[in-house]
């Protein structure tokens, strides 16, 4: 499926240049905006298991995350970035429809970077917030 894609689903340019190089395990997301962009990317393509691999041991889910029939994803605005050491705050709000209707999901994520198994660097999605309407 990832050949298929030219522009890349985050909005960030070419998917190859931009979230597809992550993906791929050819390099890890360098900032909190990354990854977070690069998730976004993961949860339009269907790709659980980067998911799975860059949410936090504290808070990842038992099973894998996959698609919701019929949902589709529209666009991502980011609202706001915010990092201070090795924490990292991230404000969207990532458009979808499913079964014809649009949705908005306004988030305020967290982020940590610490070393993963094999000791490298990475950032991690921790979990996120919904601000009140």
């Amino acid at each position: 499926m990832t050949a298929a894609i030219v522009d890349c689903p985050c909005g960030g340019g070419k998917y190859a240049q931009c979230c597809g190089r992550y993906h791929a395990g050819k390099e890890a997301a360098p900032t909190a905006l990354a990854l977070m962009r690069s998730r976004y990317s993961a949860y339009v393509m269907d790709n659980g298991a980067y998911l799975q691999a860059t949410w936090h041991a504290s808070s990842r889910p038992q099973e894998p995350v996959a698609a919701e029939a019929g949902l589709k994803w529209l666009g991502l605005d980011v609202r706001r970035h915010e990092a201070e050491g090795n924490s990292a705050t991230v404000e969207f709000v990532a458009r979808y429809k499913i079964d014809g209707r649009a949705h908005r999901l306004h988030e305020v994520s967290r982020f940590v970077r610490e070393p993963d198994a094999a000791g490298v660097s990475r950032w991690f999605y921790v979990d996120g917030s919904f601000p009140e309407k």
